[in-house]
């Protein structure tokens, strides 16, 4: 089974893209979504988290999620000790899901697959793109959160030029209709691979 990373930045649209290939009968594991289930759950990352952020990292048994964006996206060492965390259960995670999947290829969206070095673990990359100012649009609509607060999270990703090179697909998720095409195009050349 083929294993696709499924990439971009804040507010380039992976959800979007992910839910277009899941529509299409490809299963998709949403590392963010797994991280926040995985770090509610389990006792050992809540210790680890209130250790390396402080006991306000949860409030009544749940990540307080406000609190910490706002601690470890000012600060890289503690983004890079919340990710040393939170990663290796998620890939553990990943890898027994995978197990569990028949499918001639399965994707695993991630939003940081380049800036965790986590590329080789991955047959093919798609990539998806959207001008800087829709991102930002998006998320402050989405999210509820200031351009300034989205900026301090933009910079701990690396440029879409960047991740461009290392990509072998891309998908520029403007218009929704362009975007399904590309998926669909994707798609089939996906399962045409032989890995």
């Amino acid at each position: 089974m083929m294993i696709v990373g499924l990439t971009g930045g804040i507010g380039s649209g992976k959800s979007t893209v992910g839910s277009m290939f899941q529509k299409l009968g490809v299963p998709i594991y949403n590392s963010d979504v797994e991280a926040k289930k995985l770090m509610g759950r389990s006792k050992k990352i809540k210790k680890d988290i209130e250790a390396l952020l402080g006991k306000e990292s949860y409030l009544n048994g749940e990540p307080n999620r406000g609190y910490i964006a706002k601690k470890v996206f000012k600060d890289k060492i503690l983004l890079r000790g919340l990710n040393n965390i939170v990663h290796p259960a998620v890939r553990r995670h990943f890898k027994s899901w995978c197990k569990r999947q028949n499918a001639t290829y399965v994707i695993q969206e991630a939003a940081i697959i380049f800036e965790s070095g986590n590329q080789e673990r991955y047959d093919k990359i798609i990539l998806v793109t959207a001008p800087r100012d829709i991102r930002i649009q998006r998320v402050v609509d989405r999210d509820g959160i200031t351009a300034e607060q989205l900026m301090a999270r933009m910079d701990n990703q690396w440029p879409d030029s960047e991740k461009e090179r290392l990509s072998d697909f891309i998908i520029e998720n403007i218009d929704l209709e362009a975007t399904e095409g590309e998926v669909f195009r994707i798609h089939h050349k996906l399962l045409k691979i032989k890995v």
